[in-house]
């Protein structure tokens, strides 16, 4: 197409989005669905579905003129979730979702009204984004698996910039600690977590392959709790372990197993402000809940495509107001619900 044929085009789209915005029609609501908690009633529910979203519609962010010109002139990039594998949610409700099916990261600011892909530099694909850390000043980390690298996406840019830290094998979980500001990097073919410090280097390193306490087998995402405990997601020894800041060991839970409580295949674990610990199962497509002692006290999903029920879920984020966030994977979209049961 030429460059005068584009601008033809471009200036009658304008003109036919105009046309459109006057005359579009109210869009009816949606039909209100009952309430959807567990355990379910008569018992007293602990557990609410709040909702979900796959695509920036979803959390009410539209697309704006020059958006949509620049789809008809240069393609599209994607904007639904595809296998979206771990989300957080940075300070003004925004939301990053890691998205190997997109090889990006997907960026919902709905206060803004905007969706954006973060990718590589150079616009460089990332080929399979895994986990995602916030840090102490807005900036979002991020592993990729294939690439083997630690980024980070600073604030305000749609570029993740790699960080210059010691190879690894297969880099996933990520977890950051503000006290230290220390980074915690599970390398998967390792079986060990990374501790880099705030200049890149290495400050120490834990486990080792084994089934011993401290040792892992193909550990997988991280999660760092308000007192500043380290929560490791030990996938294929089928239990959660539990470390101090500094690398000691405190405890751990878990057993392999196909009933209530047990870990079939543990993906990651996150902590709400009432000392829940939440294990996300990929294999039992459920969410289940424990206090800090690892006694099992909920289960919440089954495998299924209906709001609650779970494809292949892997990662977590609980939100400083206890909303938590479940990347369903292969339903592709990302799940919240809510925590209502009280300081028990």
């Amino acid at each position: 197409m030429t460059h005068a044929k584009r601008r033809t085009l471009a200036l009658g789209f304008l003109l036919l989005l105009s046309m459109l915005g006057a005359c579009a029609p109210i869009q009816p609501k949606p039909e209100e669905q009952a309430p959807l908690v567990w355990p379910e009633l008569p018992n007293r529910p602990r557990i609410a579905f709040v909702g979900q979203f796959s695509k920036p519609a979803d959390l009410g962010i539209g697309k704006g003129v020059f958006e949509r010109l620049g789809e008809l002139l240069f393609g599209t990039v994607p904007t639904r979730l595809i296998r979206p594998l771990s989300v957080v949610v940075a300070g003004g409700g925004v939301v990053y979702v890691a998205d190997p099916g997109a090889s990006g990261v997907h960026r919902f600011d709905p206060g803004a009204g905007r969706h954006d892909l973060i990718v590589g530099p150079d616009g460089q694909a990332l080929p399979s984004p895994v986990a995602l850390a916030l840090g102490s000043a807005g900036e979002v980390y991020v592993t990729d698996s294939a690439s083997a690298q630690v980024l980070v996406i600073r604030p305000g840019t749609r570029v993740a910039a790699p960080l210059d830290l010691p190879q690894m094998m297969q880099p996933t979980g990520i977890a950051f600690d503000k006290v230290t500001g220390n980074l915690f990097v599970v390398d998967t073919g390792a079986h060990r977590v990374n501790v880099f410090k705030p200049d890149g280097t290495l400050a120490f390193a834990l486990g080792g392959r084994g089934d011993g306490a401290g040792a892992f087998n193909y550990p997988t995402l991280l999660w760092f709790d308000a007192e500043g405990h380290l929560y490791v997601t030990d996938s294929l020894n089928f239990r959660i372990q539990i470390f101090n800041r500094n690398g000691n060991y405190l405890s751990g839970f878990g057993q392999a197993g196909d009933g209530l409580g047990d870990n079939v295949r543990p993906k990651s674990v996150a902590t709400d402000s009432h000392g829940h610990v939440y294990v996300v199962d990929a294999l039992h497509h459920a969410l289940q809940i424990y206090d800090i002692s690892g006694r099992y006290l909920l289960s919440v999903g089954s495998m299924g495509t209906e709001r609650g029920e779970f494809w292949l879920p892997t990662g977590i984020f609980i939100d400083e107001s206890d909303l938590i966030y479940i990347a369903d994977s292969y339903n592709q979209r990302v799940q919240m619900f809510r925590y209502i049961g009280g300081p028990t």
